[in-house]
C-alpha cells in the first residue's frame, strides 16, 4: 500500500462506522494560549472534551497535521539523528465525544490493523495503565479485559503514568491510555529476545504505532485532576510510523512519505543517501533533516504563519535555518534549495491538504527568501568568525552567544567551524550568556494563570453583540486571576455578553459592567479588553466587583469606539476585494489588525504596490463607500459558502455553519465573524497611509477611515500649505522642490570635488610624515577631514602609493570621534596584523567600539579627548 492508500484506508474504515471525516485544523494554534502549535490530534477538540463546545458530530475521524517543536513535546533536536522522530507529522485519529468508549475503540483498532493493514498479530503488543496511587487513579482493568479477547496475556503489558497516562500539556484534558506497539525485528532476533521486554525501551524496531486515550480528567492549573462531564475516546496513530510498519520498512524515511524528498536532495547535491544512523554520517543526517524540515516549514506557511523574529514565527524560522545550516555545512549547497521541494509536497499531499497546492508559489517564494537571507547570515557569520579575537585557541563564550543572538549564527555551526580551524568554544561562557537571556525572557514573559473559579456551571457564552451593545440581565459564571510580570489581571466570563472578543484581526470591545446589588449602590467595573480562549469569551476588567454573584449585571459596550471599529473592519473587506481587482487574484489575506484608529492589512504579493495602483485601489474602495451598499450577513453551511465563491482564509478553521458577510455579491463576499457597518456609506472615506514589505511575498497596507481619514487629510493639507509658503511661486510646488533638489545635488558634487582636492593635497603632506616602525611604513595622525568616504579614499590611495603600511587616522565628524585603520594585505598575512582587532582595542580610548576586516576597519566613539591617546597607543601595537 502507498502512503496515500494507507491514509485513505483509515478514513474510509471509520467513515463506514459512522464517523464524520473532518479536515485538519491549521498548525498555528490561534485560540489556545497554552499551545503555540497543534501538537496532537486531540488539540483542536480540546473544548469538546472540556464541555465548552458542542462537537460537530458524536463520532469524528481525521488526519491532523501536528508540530512538536516547542513546550513539553519538543522533538526538534532528535530529528535526523534517528529513523522515527519528526518535527511535523500526521496523526490519524478517531474520536468519540460521549459516545463509544474502550471496548469499541480497542476492537476497531485491532480490526483495522490486522484485517485491513494485515499486520501480523503475533508482532502486536498492547500496554494499559497500571494506576497511580499518588493521584488516586485506578488501574485500567477494563481495557485489559477487552484486550484479552484479541491478544495473549504475554502481549498485554502494564504501563506507568509516564507511558500510559496521556496529557497534552501542563493543563487540559487527559486520561489513561492503551498503546499499541509493533515489533518489526527479524524472526531470528525475535526468537532471541522477547518483544515484550523491548516495549517502551526506545528500541528502534519495537515502536508505538497507535494510542487509544480514554479522556476522563481535566488537569487544572494547580496540578489537581477533576472528572470531565463526559467520557471520550481520543486515538492517535502516527501516520509515518504506520506507513513504516505496513510497508515493511525499517525507518520512516524509507517510506514513500519521504523518498521523493530524499530523491530530490540526492539529485540536487549528487550525494547518495546511505541510510546510516551513525553520528559520523553527517550527509545522511543532513538529508534527513532537510527532508523532514521542509514539511514543517511549508505546511505552517501554507496555514498562514510566516517565519518571524519572535514567538511561533521564530520557531518556524529556526527550523528552516537548522535545515539550511545542515545542507550548507554537510551537503555543500550554497544557494537556496528547499523552496524547490514545495512542488513535491503539493503533488504528494495536495489532495489531503489542499492549502499546500493552492498556495504552492507563495509558500515557495517565502521559503526561498528565508533561505537566501540566512545564507547571507551564514556568510556574514563566517566573516565575523574570521575577525574575532581568539585567546589561547578558544573563542570567547559571550562572543559565540552574540553571533547567535544578534546574527542568528547557530552555536553548533560556530563549534564546527572552530574545530575545523583547530579552535574550541568557551561552552561554559556561552551557556552562561544563554541562560542569562533565558532568565531575562522568562522575567519579561512571566505569566501565572490561575484556575477558573466557577460560580455557575454553564458551558457556553451567548454572544449578542452583533445586534445589542447593552444587556441588563447578564451574570458572571466564572472568574480567575492571571499574574503577568507580577501584575494581576482579572478575567470574568458572563452567561451572555455584548462585548466582541478579539478575533479575525478585530480588536476586542471595551466598555463597562455595572453591578447593582452591592449595599444598594452601583459598582462600575471597567472592561479593558475582551478576548477568547478556545471558544470561551472572557472580559479583562480593572478589578473584581464586591458582589460578583449579582444576577443583574448591566453590560455597556463603548458604542462610539465600536462604530469606528466597524468602519475599519468593513473597509478591510472592501480593500481586500479592490486589491484582488487591481493586483490580481493571487492576492490572499495574510494577516490583519484593526481598532478604532486604523486598519492594517497584510496580503500575498511579490512586488511593491505602485503609487498608481494605490490610487486605483483607493478609488475603487471609495466608490463602493459612496454607493452606500447595505450589508448582507447570513449564517449558511460551509458547502453553500464554497459554492457562492466566498473568500476563505488559509489558516482559519471553519465549522459546518459559517457567517458570510457580503457587500455587493459581485464585489465582496467573505467568511467573517466580525462586526460591520449597516451600509458602506458610514465609512465615509478610506485613505491609504502606508505601503510596505512585511516579509518574502507579503506586503502591508495601512489605512484610516471616517474621522481618522478626515484628520489625516487635514494634517496633510496643513503641512502642504506650510511647504508652499516657503516658495516664492507656491503654484508650481513640485517644480520648485525638484529645482531645490537639483541645486542640492550640484552643491554636493562641488563639495565632494573640493574634498578630493583637499585630500589630494593632504596625501602629499602625509607621505612626508610616514616613519619606519619595525620595518613597516607607519603613520598615526589626526586628519582635518570629517567625511568618512573621503578619509577611506585617502587611506586606500596612500596605502596603494606607499605599500607595506599600517595607517591609523583619527578625526572628529559631526562632533563624534572616529578612527580608521588600514593595513597592507601582505602585512595581514606575514605579520598577522588585523585592522579589526586593532581598531577595537583603540576604540576604548574614545569610549566607543568598532571592527572590520583584517586590512580595513573603523570605529566611532563619544569622547574626542581620547583621540591623541588612541593614536599614541597605535604605535605600540606595531611590533
Amino acid at each position: 500500500m502507498t502512503a496515500n492508500e494507507i491514509r485513505s484506508a483509515f478514513l474510509n474504515f471509520f467513515e463506514a462506522r459512522g464517523h464524520k471525516i473532518v479536515p485538519s485544523a491549521p498548525l498555528p494554534n490561534q485560540t489556545d494560549p497554552t499551545l503555540m502549535f497543534v501538537n496532537s490530534g486531540m488539540a483542536p477538540f480540546k473544548d469538546c472534551f472540556l464541555g465548552n463546545k458542542t462537537p460537530i458530530a458524536p463520532r469524528v475521524a481525521d488526519t491532523q497535521k501536528c508540530l512538536r517543536v516547542s513546550g513539553k513535546h519538543n522533538d526538534l533536536e532528535d530529528v535526523g539523528m534517528d529513523g522515527t522522530h519528526h518535527t511535523l507529522f500526521e496523526m490519524l485519529g478517531n474520536w468519540s465525544f460521549g459516545d463509544y468508549f474502550k471496548e469499541a475503540a480497542i476492537a476497531w483498532s485491532w480490526e483495522l490493523l490486522t484485517e485491513v493493514y494485515k499486520l501480523p498479530k503475533d508482532r502486536l503488543y498492547a500496554t494499559v495503565f497500571g494506576g497511580d496511587e499518588a493521584e488516586n487513579i485506578p488501574r485500567h482493568d477494563k481495557a485489559t479485559a477487552v484486550w484479552e479477547a484479541h491478544l495473549p496475556s504475554s502481549h498485554i503489558l502494564w504501563g506507568n503514568k509516564k507511558d500510559n497516562f496521556w496529557e497534552m500539556g501542563a493543563q487540559g484534558p487527559c486520561g489513561p491510555c492503551s498503546e499499541i506497539h509493533f515489533d518489526m525485528r527479524s524472526d531470528d532476533e525475535r526468537a532471541k529476545v522477547d518483544g515484550a521486554s523491548l516495549v517502551n525501551q526506545d528500541h528502534p524496531e519495537v515502536i508505538e504505532i497507535w494510542n487509544n486515550v480514554f479522556m476522563m480528567y481535566n488537569r487544572k492549573a494547580d496540578g489537581s485532576l477533576e472528572l470531565l462531564p463526559s467520557r471520550h475516546v481520543d486515538t492517535g496513530m502516527g501516520f509515518e510510523r504506520l506507513c513504516m510498519a505496513v510497508q515493511g520498512k525499517k525507518y520512516t524515511y524509507d517510506t514513500d512519505v519521504f523518498t521523493p524528498l530524499i530523491g530530490f536532495v540526492e539529485a540536487q547535491t549528487g550525494i547518495k543517501y546511505a541510510g546510516s544512523f551513525e553520528r559520523s554520517a553527517k550527509t545522511d543526517i543532513a538529508i534527513r533533516v532537510v527532508s523532514d524540515h521542509i514539511r514543517a516549514v511549508a505546511f505552517t506557511v501554507a496555514d498562514g504563519l510566516l517565519p518571524g523574529a519572535a514567538g511561533a514565527g521564530y520557531v518556524i524560522r529556526r527550523i528552516l535555518r537548522r535545515a539550511v545550516r545542515y545542507y550548507y555545512s554537510f551537503l555543500g549547497v550554497k544557494e537556496p534549495m528547499m523552496y524547490q521541494m514545495v512542488a513535491i509536497l503539493a503533488e504528494n499531499f495536495g489532495d489531503t491538504f489542499p492549502e499546500i497546492r493552492q498556495q504552492q508559489d507563495f509558500v515557495a517564494k517565502v521559503i526561498q527568501e528565508e533561505e537566501r537571507s540566512f545564507l547571507r547570515t551564514l556568510e556574514d557569520g563566517l566573516r565575523r568568525l574570521d575577525n574575532i579575537e581568539v585567546t589561547n585557541g578558544e573563542i570567547d563564550g559571550k562572543t559565540a552567544f552574540e553571533l547567535l543572538d544578534s546574527f542568528g549564527f547557530p552555536i553548533d555551526l560556530t563549534r564546527l567551524i572552530a574545530a575545523e580551524r583547530g579552535l574550541t568554544v568557551d561552552n561554559i561562557g556561552f551557556e552562561a550568556a544563554l541562560q542569562e537571556q533565558r532568565d531575562r525572557s522568562r522575567r519579561d514573559a512571566q505569566k501565572q494563570v490561575g484556575d477558573w473559579v466557577v460560580l455557575r456551571d454553564e458551558k457556553n457564552v451567548q454572544f449578542v453583540g452583533y445586534d445589542q451593545l447593552e444587556t441588563r440581565t447578564s451574570y458572571v459564571t466564572k472568574y480567575r486571576t492571571v499574574v503577568i510580570k507580577a501584575q494581576p489581571q482579572f478575567q470574568m466570563v458572563l452567561n451572555r455578553t455584548p462585548f466582541y472578543p478579539e478575533g479575525g484581526g478585530q480588536s476586542g470591545d471595551k466598555g463597562t459592567m455595572s453591578f447593582g446589588s452591592y449595599k444598594d449602590k452601583t459598582e462600575v467595573v471597567e472592561v479593558l479588553d475582551t478576548k477568547k480562549e478556545n471558544d470561551l469569551i472572557y472580559h479583562i476588567v480593572d478589578h473584581l466587583p464586591e458582589d460578583i454573584s449579582d444576577e443583574t449585571v448591566r453590560c455597556q459596550v463603548n458604542e462610539s469606539r465600536r462604530r469606528l471599529v466597524e468602519n475599519n473592519h468593513s473597509a478591510t473587506h472592501l480593500l481586500h476585494a479592490a486589491l484582488r481587482q487591481v493586483l490580481g487574484k493571487h492576492v490572499q489575506q495574510k494577516g490583519s489588525f484593526l481598532d478604532e484608529t486604523m486598519l492594517r492589512f497584510d496580503f500575498s504579493h511579490f512586488a511593491k504596490v505602485t503609487d498608481t495602483e494605490i490610487a486605483q485601489i483607493e478609488a475603487i474602495v471609495n466608490g463602493k463607500i459612496r454607493e452606500n451598499i447595505a450589508q448582507d450577513i447570513r449564517n449558511i453551511s460551509i458547502e453553500a459558502a464554497r459554492e457562492s465563491g466566498a473568500m476563505m482564509l488559509f489558516g482559519e478553521k471553519y465549522g459546518e455553519t459559517v457567517r458570510m458577510v457580503t457587500f455587493d455579491p459581485s464585489y465582496s463576499r467573505e467568511l467573517c465573524g466580525g462586526c460591520h457597518v449597516a451600509t458602506t456609506g458610514s465609512i465615509g472615506l478610506l485613505k491609504i497611509t502606508n505601503e510596505s514589505a512585511v516579509g518574502a511575498g507579503v506586503r502591508r497596507i495601512e489605512a484610516v477611515t471616517a474621522l481618522g481619514a478626515e484628520q489625516f487629510v487635514a494634517a496633510e493639507l496643513v503641512e502642504l500649505t506650510e511647504i508652499r509658503s516657503l516658495f516664492p511661486n507656491p503654484k508650481n510646488l513640485a517644480k520648485n522642490v525638484a529645482s531645490l533638489q537639483d541645486e542640492n545635488k550640484q552643491l554636493r558634487r562641488e563639495v565632494e570635488k573640493m574634498l578630493e582636492i583637499q585630500a589630494s593635497a593632504l596625501q602629499h603632506n602625509l607621505r612626508g610624515q610616514i616613519i619606519d616602525k619595525n620595518g613597516v611604513n607607519f603613520l598615526a595622525t589626526l586628519l582635518p577631514l570629517n567625511d568618512a568616504k573621503a578619509i577611506k579614499t585617502l587611506a586606500y590611495n596612500l596605502e596603494k602609493e606607499v605599500g607595506n603600511a599600517v595607517f591609523v587616522f583619527g578625526c572628529v565628524s559631526h562632533e563624534k570621534p572616529q578612527l580608521t585603520v588600514i593595513i597592507s594585505e601582505n602585512l595581514t598575512k606575514e605579520r598577522g596584523f588585523h585592522a579589526g582587532n586593532m581598531v577595537r582595542t583603540l576604540a576604548a580610548h574614545i569610549k566607543g567600539g568598532g571592527g572590520g576586516q583584517p586590512f580595513f576597519a573603523t570605529a566611532g566613539g563619544s569622547d574626542s579627548s581620547g583621540l591623541e591617546a588612541a593614536l599614541k597607543a597605535a604605535e605600540t601595537m606595531v611590533l
